[in-house]
């Protein structure tokens, strides 16, 4: 390829910058500049997807710009100076700089500058007030880490990672202004480098021919500084070859570029790869070798936070139409990962834990919170990892970790020396990393007991206090936990009570909203149905037919995003109802020789919780009784496979189970009636079906034990 003509290229870019327009016609660029110049925005990003869709620009202009992006910014930036409108707005005057820069002008004006010094020439980064970022193709396919070599030196490349950690922000020199105080001169040094030699001795004409020897003093106030970030970005594991360890890279993030990303977000970043030679006594040791980094150009995120998320116009129609849908809530529910059988009330509250319930703050500044905590615990091959891989999935903030892999201080926060500044900085840990995400924790059983405690005040408090190292400090950690667990002994042992075999202290397990038993009985029709289905998803990849076609996770993402907009209320007329449901809950309880879970206040805010994460999937103000109703069915069918085997024992069979539920019912409220919904809601909470209740009631029916009415279906027990 032959020398470039820097000047032709400027010229070009010029014209560019001056012509190209958008798809309404618009000048996309000149629109751009005259915002900058209103003061209005401070950077300027070149997407090479317009250079190459411009009528006069060729390949090789193309590929000089992406193997030398540095010296093609700062062509850029020289056509813009040229290009830069007048302001047509009033706008905020910087006290400080326009000042200065008023100044500077009139010094010039009137011959003051000794324009034949270059250190004395006025930089033009220092008149500057934007930044200009070039922006890779869009459909250029993401490196990983290890794919980056020697031969990308210098050339603009896109790399996908997770931000592992990230500095504070931090002010970088730009350009260095001194005085001199013999002759009063202003003397420019810019500064390219992380380190620099400041400048002691004037050297403008004047001094020189007085043979003094000015002394420069550093103006910062006058010097030019930019916003510095430090960020490190880790390979993903899918990334990952077998038997190797995640490779991480250095990312400098400056000016407006500073501040969008944090520990734990999945990003692509196109950047200028760049080597940074070592200084002072580490480049005595290292030699010829340098380090390298990305100078960042822009990030994107691959997964959007909740409130961050701006639904397009085709999304927003889709959620409209979705929300009309009566059975919405199952089929959410069923599109979490369609490819694993059954499960379908754990997969209902999976889809609560994501969409939760809003923060209360109340008046003298106690909080309550608003996220969900699900423990599943069962037997061995159920798909408990799986489904927490698919939540993590589809959250759009998530960390996946393990009970035997994570220690106390990897899951809240570890104390670390900032290779930057060698001071102590806290780093936090799995549970601070997942703020305002979902933190999933795998064989959760399997944790040391000291480590298991540090998750008690994430789960109720959502803060990690730190007393370390000098460090006192509470770090938030608003995040909802989903716990998967085996038995105290691998499997469930029926003959043991369920605390045993749960074997978790009644400290943690008060803080599950839901503790959810999956037990693996042997049932003929259930098990056939379910090596049909894995053998379908092994054959052909894919779920069999549901008789809709599951959503997208990010339809998903999008529908939850806009739920979670609903702050729904409790309605006063629902108050005595909850509190009734929650009294009969300890009394239940309290009669029960084994109790499966222990019952506290805490439970009661886990049914308004749930109740209120249903409303919001609604897109409801106000929480109806249809919900409460859910709530306390999710609550016993979480139970569901220890009542299924203590019927077995009691040798009860579904129809005279149900009837006994009825007629305690009716003894218990005194009453002769029972209403249909009313029984239906009583026999889901036992996990008997719709179809299993009108069969016990013509079965007792026919017998002339109750009566049934014709329309309403409603039941009036006669007297014997």
């Amino acid at each position: 390829m032959k020398n470039p003509d820097f000047a032709a290229d400027r010229a070009l870019a010029k014209d560019f910058l001056s012509n190209f327009a958008d798809a309404h016609g618009e000048p996309k660029y000149l629109n751009i500049l005259q915002n900058v110049a209103n003061r209005k925005i401070r950077s300027v990003q070149i997407e090479l997807d317009d250079l190459f869709h411009y009528k006069d620009v060729d390949e090789e202009f193309l590929q000089r710009v992406t193997e030398n992006t540095r010296r093609y910014i700062g062509l850029f930036a020289e056509a813009m100076d040229e290009l830069m409108p007048e302001p047509t707005e009033t706008y905020t005057v910087d006290e400080d700089r326009d000042i200065l820069m008023t100044q500077r002008v009139d010094e010039v004006g009137d011959g003051g500058a000794d324009g034949t010094d270059p250190l004395h020439r006025m930089p033009p980064e220092i008149k500057r007030f934007f930044e200009v970022y070039i922006k890779a193709f869009s459909k250029m396919t993401p490196l990983t880490i290890r794919q980056v070599k020697a031969s990308n030196i210098g050339q603009l490349v896109k790399i996908s990672g997770i931000v592992t950690r990230c500095s504070d922000v931090k002010p970088l020199m730009q350009v260095a202004v001194y005085t001199c105080e013999e002759c009063g001169f202003e003397i420019y040094q810019e500064v390219t480098a992380r380190v620099f030699m400041p400048l002691f001795e004037c050297p403008s004409q004047r001094c020189k021919l007085n043979k003094a020897k000015g002394n420069l003093i550093l103006q910062l106030r006058a010097s030019k500084f930019l916003k510095f970030q430090e960020v490190k970005l880790q390979e993903l594991a899918e990334h990952v070859p077998k038997g190797h360890i995640p490779r991480s890279l250095t990312v400098h993030l400056r000016g407006e570029l500073t501040r969008k990303v944090a520990p734990g977000d999945v990003v692509e970043i196109s950047g200028i790869f760049l080597p940074m030679p070592y200084y002072g006594f580490r480049a005595m040791r290292a030699g010829l070798v340098a380090d390298t980094y990305l100078e960042a150009m822009s990030v994107t995120h691959f997964k959007k936070k909740y409130e961050e998320y701006e639904l397009k116009g085709d999304e927003q129609e889709q959620i409209d139409r979705l929300a009309e849908d009566g059975d919405i809530y199952s089929k959410l529910a069923r599109s979490l990962a369609p490819e694993i059988f059954g499960h379908e009330d754990v997969k209902k509250a999976l889809l609560l834990l994501l969409v939760g319930a809003p923060h209360r703050k109340l008046a003298d500044g106690m909080k309550i919170r608003g996220d969900l905590h699900i423990c599943l615990m069962g037997d061995p091959g159920v798909a408990k990892s799986q489904l927490l891989k698919h939540i993590i999935n589809v959250a759009p903030r998530g960390v996946y970790t393990t009970g035997r892999g994570s220690s106390g201080v990897g899951l809240t926060a570890a104390v670390q020396k900032d290779p930057i500044t060698s001071e102590f900085v806290l780093e936090g840990g799995a549970l601070v990393l997942a703020d305002m995400g979902i933190c999933a924790i795998d064989e959760f059983d399997k944790m040391e007991e000291s480590d298991r405690t540090a998750i008690h005040e994430v789960m109720e408090q959502q803060t990690v206090s730190i007393a370390k190292a000098g460090i006192t400090t509470s770090l938030n950690a608003r995040t909802a936990i989903l716990a998967a667990a085996n038995p105290a002994w691998g499997r469930y042992d029926m003959r043991r009570t369920p605390a045993e075999n749960i074997n978790l202290p009644p400290a943690l397990l008060s803080r599950f909203d839901l503790l959810w038993l999956i037990l693996d009985r042997a049932d003929m029709e259930s098990d056939l149905e379910m090596a049909r289905h894995v053998v379908h998803v092994h054959q052909n990849l894919e779920s069999p037919a549901l008789g809709f076609t599951p959503l997208e996770p990010s339809v998903l993402r999008a529908y939850i995003s806009a739920a979670r907009r609903v702050i729904p209320s409790v309605p006063r007329e629902l108050e005595e109802y909850i509190a009734t449901a929650y009294s009969s809950i300890r009394q239940e309880e309290a009669k029960s020789n084994a109790p499966t879970s222990y019952t506290t206040i805490r439970t009661l805010l886990s049914i308004l919780r749930i109740s209120i994460a249903l409303a919001r999937l609604r897109f409801s103000e106000t929480v109806a009784q249809s919900d409460v109703d859910e709530a306390l069915r999710l609550m016993q069918m979480s139970k569901y496979s220890l009542y299924s085997d203590d019927r077995q024992r009691s040798g009860l069979d579904a129809i005279s189970d149900i009837y006994s539920i009825l007629r305690d019912e009716a003894a218990r409220t005194s009453s002769m009636d029972v209403r249909y919904a009313h029984a239906l809601n009583l026999i889901s909470r036992k996990g008997y079906s719709e179809a299993q209740l009108k069969e016990c009631l013509e079965e007792y029916a026919s017998l002339n034990v109750w009566q049934i009415h014709p329309n309403t279906f409603d039941i009036h027990f006669i007297d014997a």
